[in-house]
């Protein structure tokens, strides 16, 4: 999309820290981190919200979170980690391109 920061940064038209990358998926790390270790996971395929999630998507999405595990301890995150994908306004999403946050690195408390 032309206006998305995501699709502007997996063009390399914004730099970012990119830890991960292949046909279907990035990874890099957010620039305001709320953990030790914050990362953002985005589809290539740009969509926003899970509910415009097609079965192609449902499975990209599948295969998306199988990745996050197996690269987890290369990621850092041996001891744990928390996903989040923010859903709308109310819910915090700010970019409308569906993304998973991966937080960890630390001991995070449920608030």
């Amino acid at each position: 999309m032309e206006n998305c920061v995501f699709c502007k940064i997996m063009a390399g038209e914004i730099p970012s820290t990119k830890v991960y990358e292949d046909e279907e998926i990035v990874i890099f790390k957010d620039i305001e981190p709320k953990a030790k270790i914050h990362l953002l996971c985005v589809p290539r395929d740009h969509f926003a919200l899970l509910s415009e999630a097609d079965d192609a998507r449902a499975a990209l999405l599948g295969r998306t979170l199988k990745k996050i595990g197996a690269l987890a301890p290369s990621l850092g995150l041996s001891d744990g980690y928390r996903l989040v994908v923010n859903q709308g306004e109310n819910a915090g999403q700010t970019v409308h391109h569906l993304h998973i946050h991966i937080l960890g690195g630390q001991s995070l408390p449920w608030e």
